[in-house]
């Protein structure tokens, strides 16, 4: 008696589990039989704006789909800054959203469906079906209201319907700055100790 009743609340919890899966965010938005990569590459070869810009606001991903939350990560960047593809692409988006300037590429050899980033609002320099490199400019920040205190980019990146943290793309190097280092200078004379 006591094996069955362990049996069934065994049974029990993976329904519970299986029934929490399915309904995490965009479970459903991605094709049956898709295979869908436990983590995201770290493939960018740069930030989409400067070197290392501030991050204003980080990912925040809602509990449901339409839920409240940030879809994404916002990089400081004044009105003019170069957008720049982060990894190699095809322009699947160039124009207009709700009067914003939007850009997005889907990632090359990142699966099916591939990942997409997405960058708002720019004021586009390509065209949807343009292949792209990584470090090629897509536009220029616009300099429009947006969410930020600040100007900012508003950078995204998705999986069929599902957002994940762009900041994910970025490897470790990139992501982080390391500690400065002193290289030695050769061929340079040392100075002359004074008597």
């Amino acid at each position: 008696m006591r094996a069955k009743r362990c049996v069934a609340t065994t049974v029990g919890w993976l329904l519970v589990l299986t029934a929490a899966v399915s309904m995490r965010p965009g479970f459903r938005d991605i094709p049956a039989g898709t295979e869908v990569p436990a983590s995201v590459p770290a493939i960018a070869r740069s930030w989409p704006v400067g070197t290392h810009p501030g991050v204003l606001r980080g990912w925040d991903p809602p509990p449901t789909p339409y839920a409240r939350g940030h879809r994404g990560v916002d990089l400081a960047a004044p009105p003019g800054t170069p957008v720049r593809a982060v990894a190699p692409g095809r322009v699947s988006f160039a124009g207009r959203v709700a009067g914003k300037g939007v850009v997005s590429l889907e990632l090359r050899e990142t699966g099916d469906p591939p990942l997409r980033t997405t960058y708002e609002p720019v004021r586009p320099s390509v065209k949807k079906g343009e292949e792209v490199e990584a470090g090629e400019v897509v536009g220029m920040v616009e300099p429009t209201a947006t969410h930020c205190p600040t100007s900012c980019l508003h950078w995204g990146l998705l999986r069929g319907r599902t957002y994940l943290d762009p900041l994910s793309l970025l490897p470790p190097w990139l992501l982080h700055r390391g500690p400065s280092r002193l290289l030695p200078v050769l061929g340079v004379p040392l100075p002359a100790k004074s008597p």
